[in-house]
This record gives structure tokens, C-alpha cells and sequence, in this order.
């Protein structure tokens, strides 16, 4: 199993999203080569501004497993993890954070910077099919205008 595979996994969760009429984010969480939690934007549908993908994926995980902490596992994210998400994703320990399109308006980068808000231990790899994450991103937008 591959990165981009796992990535498409994700995808297919943003697609829920977009399908509801949700931004279009999507995210799973993987253990051992299997997904144990997906997740996709709810935000709109919960009424719940932190509904974002990588906390219903996080939650998911953490009842799947009977733990707050996620040292084995990858969250495969479509986008960029905003502010909110980084710093679940840092109380939750993960192990690996993959993440397919940059967000300069809405990601982490923008309010960290040059600092990593993410667990010491926390592996990060950025860019894993950012094209088909932004091209999911746009059209969601431009439906919108």
C-alpha cells in the first residue's frame, strides 16, 4: 500500500463532503496498513465549526482503538491542516501526517510559519497527489461564485 493509494482513500471522503455541499476535505486515519477511521468535512451539516475531516477521522480513531494517543498511526488529509486541526493533531501523537494540497488562506503555515505546530516525533509529508486534492478545492469554489 502506497502513499498515493491511501491519498485516494481520502479523496474519496472529500468527495462526500463535496457531495453534501461541504468544503471538500477528507481524511483517514491508517494503522498497520489498514484503515481504521475515515472522516470529511461535517462543518454545514453538524452546524459545528470544528467538524473539520481530521477531527471526525482523530475521534473515529481514538474510540476504534480506546485511546487518546495515535503513535502508530498516519492521518492521510487532503488539504493542508488548519490551526484547530494541528493542534488536535498534536495532542493526539501521530506518528505521520500526509497531506495532499497546500491551503495559504486557511493551513497551519499561515498562523505557524516557519514552526512546525505538529509533535517533535511527528513525521509531516506534504504533497501527495496535490493536484487532484486543489483540483477538488476549485471546483468546489467555483461552483460557489
Amino acid at each position: 500500500m502506497t502513499d498515493d493509494y491511501f491519498m485516494e482513500q481520502a479523496l474519496k471522503e472529500a468527495n462526500k463532503a463535496f457531495d453534501k455541499d461541504e468544503v471538500p476535505v477528507g481524511a483517514i486515519v491508517v494503522l498497520n496498513e489498514k484503515i481504521i477511521a475515515r472522516g470529511y468535512n461535517m462543518v454545514e451539516q453538524l452546524n459545528d465549526p470544528t467538524a473539520h475531516a481530521e477531527m471526525i477521522a482523530l475521534t473515529a480513531a481514538f474510540n476504534s482503538l480506546g485511546s487518546k494517543y495515535l503513535p502508530d498511526a498516519t492521518l492521510y488529509v487532503t488539504v493542508e491542516p488548519c490551526f484547530m486541526c494541528a493542534g488536535a493533531l498534536y495532542w493526539s501523537k501521530i506518528g505521520k501526517i500526509v497531506f495532499g494540497a497546500s491551503d495559504e488562506k486557511n493551513g497551519y503555515k499561515k498562523t505557524a510559519g516557519t514552526n512546525c505546530p505538529f509533535h517533535p516525533k511527528t513525521e509531516l509529508i506534504q504533497g501527495i497527489m496535490k493536484e487532484e486534492c486543489a483540483k477538488l478545492m476549485k471546483d468546489f469554489f467555483k461552483s460557489k461564485r
